[in-house]
Protein backbone atom coordinates (compact mmCIF):
# COMPACT_ATOMS: atom_id res chain seq x y z
CA UNK A 1 0.00 0.00 0.00
CA UNK A 2 1.29 3.56 -0.50
CA UNK A 3 0.62 6.57 1.45
CA UNK A 4 1.07 9.85 2.00
CA UNK A 5 1.57 10.21 5.99
CA UNK A 6 2.85 12.80 8.18
CA UNK A 7 5.63 11.64 10.78
CA UNK A 8 3.88 12.57 14.34
CA UNK A 9 4.40 9.59 15.99
CA UNK A 10 7.36 10.27 18.36
CA UNK A 11 9.32 12.97 19.33
CA UNK A 12 12.35 11.20 18.34
CA UNK A 13 10.82 10.87 14.53
CA UNK A 14 10.14 14.99 14.36
CA UNK A 15 13.86 15.49 15.38
CA UNK A 16 15.32 14.93 12.04
CA UNK A 17 14.03 17.92 10.75
CA UNK A 18 16.38 19.26 8.30
CA UNK A 19 19.53 17.12 6.35
CA UNK A 20 22.18 17.15 9.11
CA UNK A 21 19.11 15.57 11.22
CA UNK A 22 18.08 12.88 8.91
CA UNK A 23 21.77 12.21 8.41
CA UNK A 24 22.47 11.77 12.45
CA UNK A 25 19.39 9.92 13.33
CA UNK A 26 18.95 7.32 9.71
CA UNK A 27 19.24 3.64 12.04
CA UNK A 28 22.99 3.13 11.22
CA UNK A 29 22.28 -0.67 9.72
CA UNK A 30 19.82 0.76 7.15
CA UNK A 31 21.14 1.81 3.76
CA UNK A 32 20.71 5.78 3.38
CA UNK A 33 19.90 7.67 0.05
CA UNK A 34 19.16 10.91 -0.09
CA UNK A 35 18.51 14.16 -1.93
CA UNK A 36 18.82 17.89 0.02
CA UNK A 37 17.90 20.92 -1.70
CA UNK A 38 19.06 24.13 0.42
CA UNK A 39 18.71 27.75 0.03
CA UNK A 40 15.03 28.71 0.15
CA UNK A 41 12.80 29.85 -2.52
CA UNK A 42 12.37 27.60 -5.42
CA UNK A 43 14.83 25.68 -4.87
CA UNK A 44 14.85 24.46 -1.45
CA UNK A 45 11.82 22.79 -1.78
CA UNK A 46 12.35 19.08 -0.46
CA UNK A 47 14.96 16.57 1.45
CA UNK A 48 13.59 13.31 0.75
CA UNK A 49 15.47 10.01 2.10
CA UNK A 50 15.04 6.37 1.98
CA UNK A 51 16.37 3.33 2.57
CA UNK A 52 16.88 1.51 -1.09
CA UNK A 53 15.24 -1.94 -1.39
CA UNK A 54 17.45 -3.10 -4.32
CA UNK A 55 20.66 -1.67 -5.92
CA UNK A 56 21.93 -2.41 -9.99
CA UNK A 57 25.36 -2.08 -11.28
CA UNK A 58 25.56 -0.93 -14.87
CA UNK A 59 28.75 -1.49 -16.96
CA UNK A 60 29.18 -1.52 -20.57
CA UNK A 61 27.55 -0.62 -23.96
CA UNK A 62 24.53 -2.37 -22.48
CA UNK A 63 24.30 0.24 -20.35
CA UNK A 64 22.51 2.37 -22.63
CA UNK A 65 19.45 -0.13 -23.42
CA UNK A 66 19.19 -0.93 -19.86
CA UNK A 67 18.67 2.22 -18.59
CA UNK A 68 15.83 2.66 -21.07
CA UNK A 69 14.24 -0.65 -20.14
CA UNK A 70 14.19 0.31 -16.33
CA UNK A 71 12.85 3.07 -16.61
CA UNK A 72 10.13 2.58 -19.15
CA UNK A 73 7.86 1.99 -16.01
CA UNK A 74 8.48 5.67 -15.57
CA UNK A 75 5.45 7.14 -16.44
CA UNK A 76 3.36 10.82 -17.17
CA UNK A 77 0.40 11.18 -15.43
CA UNK A 78 -1.39 14.58 -15.50
CA UNK A 79 -0.89 16.99 -12.74
CA UNK A 80 1.65 14.89 -10.26
CA UNK A 81 3.17 16.33 -7.41
CA UNK A 82 6.26 17.26 -8.23
CA UNK A 83 7.85 15.92 -5.36
CA UNK A 84 9.05 12.52 -4.77
CA UNK A 85 6.12 9.86 -4.56
CA UNK A 86 8.55 7.57 -2.51
CA UNK A 87 7.89 5.01 -5.29
CA UNK A 88 11.30 5.36 -7.85
CA UNK A 89 15.14 5.52 -8.27
CA UNK A 90 17.99 7.20 -6.86
CA UNK A 91 20.38 7.47 -10.04
CA UNK A 92 23.88 7.90 -10.59
CA UNK A 93 25.02 8.40 -14.19
CA UNK A 94 28.75 8.54 -14.16
CA UNK A 95 30.72 11.30 -16.83
CA UNK A 96 32.52 8.12 -18.56
CA UNK A 97 29.01 6.57 -19.94
CA UNK A 98 29.66 9.24 -22.79
CA UNK A 99 32.09 6.50 -23.88
CA UNK A 100 29.29 4.35 -25.14
CA UNK A 101 27.29 7.43 -26.22
CA UNK A 102 29.80 9.29 -28.01
CA UNK A 103 32.64 7.03 -28.82
CA UNK A 104 33.90 9.27 -31.77
CA UNK A 105 34.74 11.33 -28.47
CA UNK A 106 36.99 8.76 -27.12
CA UNK A 107 40.82 10.51 -27.55
CA UNK A 108 43.86 8.11 -28.56
CA UNK A 109 45.44 8.49 -25.38
CA UNK A 110 42.12 8.12 -22.94
CA UNK A 111 42.98 8.81 -19.22
CA UNK A 112 43.13 5.96 -16.64
CA UNK A 113 40.09 4.27 -14.69
CA UNK A 114 41.62 4.26 -11.38
CA UNK A 115 38.63 3.95 -9.20
CA UNK A 116 36.33 1.77 -11.40
CA UNK A 117 33.34 2.80 -10.92
CA UNK A 118 30.07 1.56 -12.55
CA UNK A 119 28.42 3.63 -15.62
CA UNK A 120 25.62 3.86 -13.82
CA UNK A 121 23.68 2.92 -10.35
CA UNK A 122 20.25 2.54 -10.02
CA UNK A 123 19.11 2.20 -6.57
CA UNK A 124 15.11 1.36 -6.26
CA UNK A 125 12.81 2.54 -3.33
CA UNK A 126 9.30 2.07 -2.64
CA UNK A 127 8.72 4.38 0.26
CA UNK A 128 10.58 7.18 2.49
CA UNK A 129 10.54 10.30 4.64
CA UNK A 130 9.70 13.69 2.51
CA UNK A 131 11.07 16.94 4.60
CA UNK A 132 9.67 20.33 3.22
CA UNK A 133 8.88 23.43 4.83
CA UNK A 134 5.94 22.25 5.94
CA UNK A 135 5.74 18.87 7.46
CA UNK A 136 7.90 15.85 6.80
CA UNK A 137 5.39 12.89 5.85
CA UNK A 138 5.91 9.42 4.84
CA UNK A 139 5.77 9.12 0.98
CA UNK A 140 5.07 5.45 -0.48
CA UNK A 141 5.09 2.44 1.70
CA UNK A 142 5.60 3.03 5.08
CA UNK A 143 6.58 -0.64 5.68
CA UNK A 144 10.25 -0.04 4.48
CA UNK A 145 10.83 3.46 5.91
CA UNK A 146 12.85 3.53 9.27
CA UNK A 147 11.89 4.90 12.53
CA UNK A 148 14.39 7.78 13.29
CA UNK A 149 16.70 7.89 16.29
CA UNK A 150 18.61 10.72 17.09
CA UNK A 151 22.57 9.98 17.68
CA UNK A 152 25.79 11.83 17.43
CA UNK A 153 27.87 11.04 14.52
CA UNK A 154 31.27 9.58 14.84
CA UNK A 155 33.94 12.49 13.78
CA UNK A 156 35.82 9.80 10.71
CA UNK A 157 39.72 10.24 10.20
CA UNK A 158 40.86 12.28 6.85
CA UNK A 159 44.41 12.81 6.27
CA UNK A 160 46.08 15.12 4.19
CA UNK A 161 44.80 16.70 1.39
CA UNK A 162 46.51 16.14 -1.86
CA UNK A 163 46.10 16.93 -5.85
CA UNK A 164 47.05 14.78 -8.88
CA UNK A 165 48.31 17.85 -10.38
CA UNK A 166 50.89 20.07 -9.87
CA UNK A 167 50.03 24.01 -10.50
CA UNK A 168 52.45 23.93 -13.47
CA UNK A 169 50.93 20.89 -14.56
CA UNK A 170 47.17 21.98 -14.69
CA UNK A 171 48.59 25.37 -16.20
CA UNK A 172 50.12 23.33 -18.78
CA UNK A 173 46.53 22.14 -19.58
CA UNK A 174 44.93 25.34 -19.90
CA UNK A 175 47.00 26.43 -22.63
CA UNK A 176 46.74 23.34 -24.70
CA UNK A 177 43.02 23.92 -24.46
CA UNK A 178 44.06 27.47 -25.57
CA UNK A 179 45.74 25.80 -28.39
CA UNK A 180 42.99 23.81 -29.38
CA UNK A 181 40.30 26.94 -29.27
CA UNK A 182 43.26 28.99 -31.53
CA UNK A 183 43.50 25.98 -33.65
CA UNK A 184 39.85 25.98 -34.55
CA UNK A 185 39.23 22.65 -32.98
CA UNK A 186 36.82 24.09 -29.98
CA UNK A 187 35.33 27.56 -28.78
CA UNK A 188 35.45 26.33 -25.10
CA UNK A 189 36.28 23.48 -23.15
CA UNK A 190 36.38 22.12 -19.44
CA UNK A 191 39.42 21.08 -17.69
CA UNK A 192 39.59 19.35 -14.71
CA UNK A 193 42.00 18.33 -11.46
CA UNK A 194 41.38 16.22 -8.88
CA UNK A 195 42.35 16.34 -5.48
CA UNK A 196 41.85 13.58 -3.07
CA UNK A 197 42.61 12.04 1.21
CA UNK A 198 42.69 9.10 2.42
CA UNK A 199 39.37 8.10 4.35
CA UNK A 200 38.11 6.23 7.22
CA UNK A 201 35.12 6.58 8.93
CA UNK A 202 31.20 7.90 8.22
CA UNK A 203 30.04 9.04 5.07
CA UNK A 204 27.04 10.60 6.98
CA UNK A 205 29.40 12.22 8.77
CA UNK A 206 31.35 13.96 5.97
CA UNK A 207 28.04 14.44 4.72
CA UNK A 208 26.85 16.82 7.45
CA UNK A 209 29.81 18.65 7.53
CA UNK A 210 29.71 19.39 3.39
CA UNK A 211 25.86 19.85 3.67
CA UNK A 212 26.80 22.61 6.27
CA UNK A 213 29.62 24.44 4.47
CA UNK A 214 27.93 24.23 1.10
CA UNK A 215 23.97 24.50 1.66
CA UNK A 216 23.38 22.80 -1.85
CA UNK A 217 20.75 23.56 -3.91
CA UNK A 218 20.90 20.01 -5.28
CA UNK A 219 22.94 18.11 -2.55
CA UNK A 220 22.71 14.13 -2.32
CA UNK A 221 24.27 11.29 -0.46
CA UNK A 222 24.38 7.67 -2.08
CA UNK A 223 25.64 5.25 -0.07
CA UNK A 224 26.15 2.43 -2.85
CA UNK A 225 27.07 -0.86 -1.61
CA UNK A 226 30.53 -2.57 -2.30
CA UNK A 227 32.66 0.41 -0.82
CA UNK A 228 31.36 3.17 -2.71
CA UNK A 229 29.39 6.27 -1.60
CA UNK A 230 28.70 9.87 -2.90
CA UNK A 231 28.26 13.23 -1.20
CA UNK A 232 27.05 15.61 -4.11
CA UNK A 233 26.97 19.46 -3.23
CA UNK A 234 26.22 20.57 -6.56
CA UNK A 235 24.73 23.74 -6.84
CA UNK A 236 23.46 23.01 -10.23
CA UNK A 237 20.73 21.74 -12.20
CA UNK A 238 20.45 19.30 -14.96
CA UNK A 239 17.34 18.25 -15.67
CA UNK A 240 14.14 18.72 -14.51
CA UNK A 241 10.84 16.87 -16.04
CA UNK A 242 7.29 17.67 -14.60
CA UNK A 243 4.48 16.20 -16.16
CA UNK A 244 1.40 18.64 -16.81
CA UNK A 245 -1.85 19.12 -19.13
CA UNK A 246 0.24 19.82 -21.71
CA UNK A 247 3.07 17.62 -21.23
CA UNK A 248 6.06 16.41 -19.54
CA UNK A 249 7.58 19.89 -19.08
CA UNK A 250 11.41 19.95 -19.04
CA UNK A 251 13.85 22.43 -17.92
CA UNK A 252 17.93 22.99 -17.05
CA UNK A 253 19.73 25.63 -15.61
CA UNK A 254 23.48 25.77 -16.52
CA UNK A 255 25.88 27.72 -14.76
CA UNK A 256 28.98 29.17 -15.85
CA UNK A 257 31.11 31.61 -14.80
CA UNK A 258 32.59 31.67 -10.96
CA UNK A 259 34.17 34.24 -8.20
CA UNK A 260 35.12 33.33 -4.73
CA UNK A 261 31.55 34.80 -2.32
CA UNK A 262 34.07 37.46 -1.07
CA UNK A 263 34.44 39.38 -3.82
CA UNK A 264 31.49 41.49 -5.14
CA UNK A 265 28.80 40.45 -7.62
CA UNK A 266 29.39 43.17 -10.20
CA UNK A 267 32.43 41.80 -10.65
CA UNK A 268 30.93 38.48 -12.38
CA UNK A 269 28.33 40.38 -13.64
CA UNK A 270 29.68 42.90 -15.80
CA UNK A 271 32.53 40.23 -17.03
CA UNK A 272 32.13 39.73 -20.56
CA UNK A 273 33.69 36.72 -20.93
CA UNK A 274 31.93 34.95 -18.40
CA UNK A 275 28.87 35.81 -20.08
CA UNK A 276 29.56 34.60 -23.69
CA UNK A 277 30.53 31.65 -21.65
CA UNK A 278 27.51 31.02 -20.25
CA UNK A 279 25.63 32.13 -23.68
CA UNK A 280 27.40 29.23 -25.83
CA UNK A 281 26.36 26.52 -23.08
CA UNK A 282 22.65 28.27 -23.63
CA UNK A 283 23.01 27.58 -26.98
CA UNK A 284 24.13 23.83 -27.12
CA UNK A 285 21.32 23.18 -24.13
CA UNK A 286 18.92 24.57 -26.43
CA UNK A 287 19.76 21.75 -28.80
CA UNK A 288 20.39 18.79 -26.91
CA UNK A 289 16.82 19.58 -25.50
CA UNK A 290 16.02 20.41 -29.54
CA UNK A 291 16.79 16.63 -29.87
CA UNK A 292 13.65 15.54 -27.58
CA UNK A 293 11.20 18.76 -27.17
CA UNK A 294 8.30 19.42 -29.24
CA UNK A 295 9.71 22.37 -32.36
CA UNK A 296 8.84 25.90 -30.59
CA UNK A 297 8.34 24.77 -27.47
CA UNK A 298 12.33 25.71 -26.17
CA UNK A 299 12.85 29.13 -24.74
CA UNK A 300 15.11 30.66 -22.72
CA UNK A 301 12.98 30.81 -19.87
CA UNK A 302 15.22 32.79 -17.14
CA UNK A 303 18.25 34.97 -18.76
CA UNK A 304 21.99 35.48 -16.97
CA UNK A 305 21.64 36.13 -13.34
CA UNK A 306 23.89 35.99 -10.42
CA UNK A 307 23.70 33.33 -7.51
CA UNK A 308 25.17 33.37 -4.65
CA UNK A 309 26.27 30.62 -2.70
CA UNK A 310 28.66 30.12 0.66
CA UNK A 311 31.95 29.76 -1.07
CA UNK A 312 31.10 31.56 -4.52
CA UNK A 313 29.16 33.17 -7.25
CA UNK A 314 27.56 31.65 -10.17
CA UNK A 315 26.24 32.79 -13.15
CA UNK A 316 23.75 31.12 -14.17
CA UNK A 317 20.54 31.04 -16.57
CA UNK A 318 17.28 28.80 -17.69
CA UNK A 319 16.68 26.81 -20.71
CA UNK A 320 12.65 25.23 -20.85
CA UNK A 321 11.16 22.93 -23.21
CA UNK A 322 8.55 20.33 -23.27
CA UNK A 323 8.96 16.90 -24.42
CA UNK A 324 7.45 15.42 -27.66
CA UNK A 325 4.70 12.30 -26.46
CA UNK A 326 6.87 9.64 -28.31
CA UNK A 327 9.63 10.23 -25.80
CA UNK A 328 10.57 9.46 -22.16
CA UNK A 329 12.76 10.78 -19.58
CA UNK A 330 15.07 7.96 -20.38
CA UNK A 331 15.23 9.43 -24.17
CA UNK A 332 15.70 13.01 -22.44
CA UNK A 333 18.39 12.19 -20.18
CA UNK A 334 20.21 10.07 -22.75
CA UNK A 335 19.62 13.18 -25.27
CA UNK A 336 21.18 15.29 -23.06
CA UNK A 337 24.06 13.53 -21.38
CA UNK A 338 26.68 14.43 -20.56
CA UNK A 339 25.94 18.37 -19.43
CA UNK A 340 26.75 20.56 -21.56
CA UNK A 341 28.33 23.34 -18.98
CA UNK A 342 31.21 20.58 -17.76
CA UNK A 343 32.42 19.78 -21.65
CA UNK A 344 32.60 22.83 -23.53
CA UNK A 345 31.39 23.44 -27.34
CA UNK A 346 31.23 21.98 -30.11
CA UNK A 347 30.20 19.13 -27.31
CA UNK A 348 31.95 16.27 -28.90
CA UNK A 349 35.20 18.08 -30.17
CA UNK A 350 35.24 19.26 -26.58
CA UNK A 351 34.99 15.92 -24.79
CA UNK A 352 37.57 14.86 -27.01
CA UNK A 353 40.09 17.07 -25.88
CA UNK A 354 39.07 16.52 -22.08
CA UNK A 355 39.83 12.91 -22.99
CA UNK A 356 43.24 13.66 -24.25
CA UNK A 357 44.65 16.20 -21.35
CA UNK A 358 42.71 14.89 -18.48
CA UNK A 359 45.17 12.11 -16.51
CA UNK A 360 41.98 10.16 -14.67
CA UNK A 361 38.74 9.59 -15.60
CA UNK A 362 36.18 11.72 -13.91
CA UNK A 363 34.23 8.77 -12.73
CA UNK A 364 30.46 10.22 -11.26
CA UNK A 365 32.04 14.06 -11.43
CA UNK A 366 30.71 15.86 -14.06
CA UNK A 367 27.74 13.08 -14.61
CA UNK A 368 24.45 13.57 -13.01
CA UNK A 369 22.65 12.31 -9.51
CA UNK A 370 19.31 12.71 -8.20
CA UNK A 371 15.63 11.03 -8.28
CA UNK A 372 13.47 9.44 -11.16
CA UNK A 373 9.87 9.14 -9.79
CA UNK A 374 7.32 6.27 -11.35
CA UNK A 375 4.84 9.70 -11.76
CA UNK A 376 7.47 11.08 -14.52
CA UNK A 377 8.69 13.74 -12.23
CA UNK A 378 12.49 13.76 -12.13
CA UNK A 379 15.20 15.69 -11.00
CA UNK A 380 18.87 15.28 -11.66
CA UNK A 381 22.06 17.63 -10.78
CA UNK A 382 25.05 18.37 -12.61
CA UNK A 383 27.92 16.51 -10.49
CA UNK A 384 29.79 19.12 -9.39
CA UNK A 385 31.05 19.86 -5.93
CA UNK A 386 30.79 16.03 -5.34
CA UNK A 387 32.82 13.98 -3.45
CA UNK A 388 33.46 10.35 -4.31
CA UNK A 389 34.85 7.49 -1.76
CA UNK A 390 36.01 4.41 -2.28
CA UNK A 391 36.97 1.75 -0.23
CA UNK A 392 36.70 -1.20 1.83
CA UNK A 393 33.10 -1.39 3.39
CA UNK A 394 33.01 -0.70 6.95
CA UNK A 395 30.49 -2.82 9.44
CA UNK A 396 27.80 -0.23 8.82
CA UNK A 397 26.31 0.81 5.47
CA UNK A 398 27.74 4.39 5.68
CA UNK A 399 31.29 3.26 6.72
CA UNK A 400 34.14 3.23 4.19
CA UNK A 401 37.71 2.51 4.42
CA UNK A 402 39.92 3.96 1.49
CA UNK A 403 39.62 7.56 -0.54
CA UNK A 404 38.04 10.52 -0.77
CA UNK A 405 38.14 12.30 -4.22
CA UNK A 406 36.90 15.43 -5.51
CA UNK A 407 37.43 17.29 -8.65
CA UNK A 408 37.50 20.79 -9.64
CA UNK A 409 37.23 22.28 -13.16
CA UNK A 410 36.76 25.23 -15.45
CA UNK A 411 35.63 26.25 -18.79
CA UNK A 412 38.99 27.46 -20.69
CA UNK A 413 38.01 29.89 -24.24
CA UNK A 414 40.39 31.93 -26.16
CA UNK A 415 40.68 34.56 -23.64
CA UNK A 416 41.51 32.72 -20.77
CA UNK A 417 44.81 32.74 -18.76
CA UNK A 418 46.03 29.65 -17.60
CA UNK A 419 47.07 31.04 -13.48
CA UNK A 420 43.94 32.51 -13.41
CA UNK A 421 41.70 29.15 -14.37
CA UNK A 422 43.95 27.66 -11.81
CA UNK A 423 42.62 29.73 -9.17
CA UNK A 424 39.18 29.84 -10.15
CA UNK A 425 39.22 25.62 -9.67
CA UNK A 426 41.03 26.25 -6.46
CA UNK A 427 38.28 28.16 -5.11
CA UNK A 428 35.71 25.70 -6.50
CA UNK A 429 37.84 23.14 -4.18
CA UNK A 430 37.08 25.61 -1.28
CA UNK A 431 34.34 23.74 0.14
CA UNK A 432 36.05 20.29 -0.20
CA UNK A 433 38.62 22.11 2.18
CA UNK A 434 36.42 23.13 4.39
CA UNK A 435 34.53 19.99 5.03
CA UNK A 436 37.64 17.78 5.48
CA UNK A 437 39.64 20.51 7.60
CA UNK A 438 43.16 20.16 6.11
CA UNK A 439 43.41 23.26 3.96
CA UNK A 440 46.47 22.40 1.46
CA UNK A 441 49.50 24.77 0.24
CA UNK A 442 48.75 25.99 -2.94
CA UNK A 443 50.17 28.59 -5.20
CA UNK A 444 48.65 31.58 -5.10
CA UNK A 445 51.63 33.76 -6.76
CA UNK A 446 50.63 35.64 -9.51
CA UNK A 447 51.89 34.95 -12.55
CA UNK A 448 53.50 36.18 -15.57
CA UNK A 449 51.41 36.78 -18.51
CA UNK A 450 53.49 35.21 -21.27
CA UNK A 451 54.36 31.89 -19.68
CA UNK A 452 55.40 29.37 -22.44
CA UNK A 453 53.45 26.73 -23.62
CA UNK A 454 54.69 23.20 -22.36
CA UNK A 455 53.43 19.49 -22.58
CA UNK A 456 50.76 18.21 -20.17
CA UNK A 457 52.33 15.46 -17.72
CA UNK A 458 50.50 12.13 -18.47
Amino acid sequence: MSIQSPITSSPAQTSGADSQGLLAAWPCERPLAMLASHGGGPFGRFTFAASPVSELELRGPETLERLRSQLAGVGSAEGVDPLPSGHGYFVMLNYDLFRHLEPTAISECPPIDDRDWPDAILLRCEGGILQTEDAMTIRGDPAVVPALTPRRLPRPKIGPLQGDLQADEYRQGVERVIEHVHAGDCFQANLAQRFGADFNGSIRSLAATAFEAAAPRYGAVLECGSGRSIVSLSPELFLESRPGPDGIGVRTRPIKGTRPSDRTVDELAASEKDAAELNMIIDLMRNDLGRVCRIGSIEVSQPRSIETHPTVHHGIAEVSGVLRPEFGVADLILAAFPPGSVTGAPKIQAMRIIDELEPVRRGPYCGAIGWIDDSGFSVLNVAIRTITATGTPGAAPDEIDGRLDYHAGCGIVAESHPHEEYLESLDKAEVFRRTIGHPPEVDRAPMPLDQPARPVSR
